[in-house]
């Protein structure tokens, strides 16, 4: 166990980080919990000058994290931005965490409120249900989703789509969906040489994986966002690295909407057209 706190940011609060457990009780710090942070740290260089960028616009920010598990990102996100910013609270900055399971969405909810954290709110909502909440405003600045296994990384990027993101931030995991739906169609997608990259069960697996996130790259990019992909450091260990930032700039959708198409139907996922569905013009 190390005492060294130098990895820690300036401002950051010791209480919270002893909270999310990533500090001990006596504010040490082991060699995990400084992987974790060095984590947390890193995807928040990409989320702050996202977070700048609405801000110097309209004067607040709105963020709504996807799978919020502990909210680690959204505490996080919270602490080192939103609680410097009193006027943007003022004028309607706010993070909303959004969790499947009540016993994190109440931790939470206890912890925001001995922190003071007032512009976070937590929300017992599924993804897809989040769509249509009262609890939510019209349009959302950001969208995070860090996480969300298989197709909830898809539902919040549909949430995205509906709230007029401009800014979507997701880390996909678990796509199960699409390789499953390759599996069954194999046999008639044979009849294509290209077929022969998920012919054998473990490629299946890692092309569906690899297919999920190309498709949902071309969605975002048909409905007028500048994509970039990225991977995460600190997070080796695991292939659930990817990361993809999309910023909406009203680009021109025909060519990204044309090659989703191509895809689905070249690969057998023409069932799939409405998980990775395109603009209604398109």
């Amino acid at each position: 166990m190390s005492d060294k706190t130098h990895d820690i940011r300036p401002g950051q609060s010791i209480e919270l980080l002893k909270a999310l457990h990533i500090l001990t009780r006596d504010g040490k710090m082991n060699q995990d919990s400084r992987r974790k942070l060095k984590q947390v740290y890193h995807l928040f260089q990409f989320i702050e000058p996202l977070l700048k960028d609405v801000q110097q616009q309209r004067g607040a920010v709105t963020l709504a994290d996807h799978g919020a598990g502990k909210s680690y990102l959204g505490f996080i996100l919270y602490d080192l931005f939103f609680k410097e910013q009193p006027e943007a609270q003022k004028n309607g900055s706010h993070i909303y965490g959004i969790e499947t399971r009540e016993e994190l969405v109440k931790l939470s909810e206890e912890l925001a409120k001995r922190l003071g954290f007032g512009g976070m709110s937590f929300l017992n909502l599924s993804v897809a249900d989040s769509i249509t909440s009262d609890k939510l405003p019209a349009t959302i600045d950001v969208v995070t989703a860090l996480h969300a296994c298989n197709t909830a990384t898809d539902d919040a990027i549909h949430f995205a789509l509906e709230k007029k993101a401009k800014y979507i931030v997701v880390v996909p995991c678990c796509q199960a969906e699409v390789a499953s739906v390759l599996r069954k169609n194999k046999a008639k997608a044979l009849a294509d040489p290209l077929a022969e990259i998920w012919r054998h069960p473990l490629h299946t697996r890692e092309f569906g994986s690899q297919i999920t996130n190309v498709l949902r790259c071309l969605q975002l990019e048909a409905h007028g966002y500048q994509v970039s992909v990225t991977e995460l450091v600190g997070w080796e260990h695991s292939m659930k690295n990817e990361l993809i930032i999309a910023q909406y700039k009203d680009l021109p959708r025909r060519k990204a909407a044309e090659r989703l198409t191509e895809m689905l139907n070249r690969i057998g996922l023409q069932e799939l057209k409405e998980r990775f569905f395109l603009p209604r013009a398109a």
